[in-house]
């Protein structure tokens, strides 16, 4: 497929350079401006990149050719190179995708298909800089942030790989819905996932209903209500405990933003949001002995009562060198009915994609040191 052709160094950088895909309207009019064309033709463009998904200039039927042929010159439409697509026996499929030709930019993005959805887990970050206990991307370093392009890429590639392009007359899409819950914490590369989700609800162009798109932060309280009053989009909070010292031991991030100043900012969320975002998602991964007892069951609903909140309930996906074990099934649904009895919505998540290590927690890109290619660890 076209976004999987390799380039030389050279070219890459002139690629990474002069790359049109991840550029906003506004931008593509700024571009066919300075061209000296028409100005109806950046609607065209935009139109041929980001709804109809197309990436060779010379497929562009109603663009003139001389216009065309300036476009390839200067330009590529390029969403990143997939190195490895592995299908889990439940149909979930886990994408290792690399960018501008470097072996460390590499990052893993999962695709859920179910009955009434396709859920799509991008990543926004190369590695992660939060280093919490129970997840496997925390035990590798950040390296980057992910651009607009790099992120909105990840779309593009499961979009077509999935049949959504290119488009057919009322076609129903299979990648329905985006979440932030791959490598990296979002709300640490906010500009560049606004620019993207930016390009993904643009209805000029891919055109996905806001509140199909959820950011998931780890807590970073300060940019919590911007998710409501900038980006519109649903929010997840990994929350993990409602003990403050435990949340501190697993999660350091608690140690900057400790419990009472991330509820002050799911507070602020919720009176900024629209209703179709409202309820706040808490993600909690169970983790046998450690925060899965009834009384963690009791505080938490005790945490979280009095927002429009849903619970969702995670049992521990093993990693190459965890530390941790799940609660047993039992014990997940002994706490899951406490938090319910206790006027909580709550819910059990079921692992997917887990046999190629695509669950929750699961994800990991790295590379060799001493090898030119990238690998995921599975």
């Amino acid at each position: 497929m076209r976004y999987c052709v390799r380039h030389s160094s050279t070219e890459s950088e002139k690629r990474q350079q002069n790359n049109l895909f991840g550029k906003s309207y506004k931008d593509i009019v700024q571009i066919i401006d300075g061209m000296d064309a028409s100005s109806f033709r950046s609607k065209q463009l935009y139109e041929w990149m980001y709804t109809k998904g197309t990436t060779m200039f010379q497929d562009m039927g109603n663009i003139p050719k001389d216009l065309k042929q300036r476009l390839e010159d200067k330009y590529v439409i390029d969403y990143g190179r997939v190195l490895d697509n592995q299908l889990s026996e439940d149909e979930t499929r886990k994408m290792l995708i690399q960018f501008d030709n470097d072996p460390r930019a590499s990052v893993e993005t999962v695709f859920i298909p179910s009955t009434y959805r396709g859920t799509l887990c991008v990543s926004s970050q190369i590695g992660c800089s939060l280093s919490c206990r129970f997840c496997h991307t925390g035990t590798q370093k950040l390296y980057r942030n992910l651009t607009p392009a790099e992120i909105a890429g990840q779309y593009m590639i499961a979009a077509w790989i999935s049949g959504d392009y290119p488009q057919k007359e009322n076609q129903v899409r299979k990648v329905s819905n985006i979440v932030f819950m791959g490598q990296g914490e979002p709300l640490y590369n906010f500009r560049n996932v606004s620019a993207a989700i930016e390009l993904l609800t643009d209805p000029k162009g891919i055109g996905l209903a806001p509140w199909r798109i959820t950011i998931s932060t780890s807590g970073v309280a300060p940019l919590i209500p911007r998710i409501a009053s900038e980006l519109r989009v649903g929010l997840a909070v990994s929350l993990h405990s409602a003990d403050n010292d435990l949340r501190s031991e697993i999660m350091p991030i608690n140690k900057t933003y400790p419990l009472p100043v991330l509820m002050q900012s799911c507070a602020e969320f919720v009176k900024l949001a629209s209703p179709k975002n409202r309820r706040i998602t808490f993600e909690y991964v169970m983790l046998d002995g450690v925060n899965d007892s009834e009384l963690d069951a009791k505080r938490l609903a005790r945490l979280i009562k009095g927002l429009p909140a849903h619970v969702n309930l995670i049992p521990f996906n093993p990693w190459p060198g965890s530390a941790y074990k799940s609660s047993s099934p039992e014990r997940v649904e002994e706490f899951c009915k406490t938090v319910e009895g206790l006027g909580i919505y709550a819910s059990v998540r079921q692992p997917r994609g887990d046999d190629i290590l695509a669950a929750c927690g699961q994800l990991k890109s790295d590379y060799d040191k001493d090898s030119t290619e990238p690998h995921g660890t599975v």
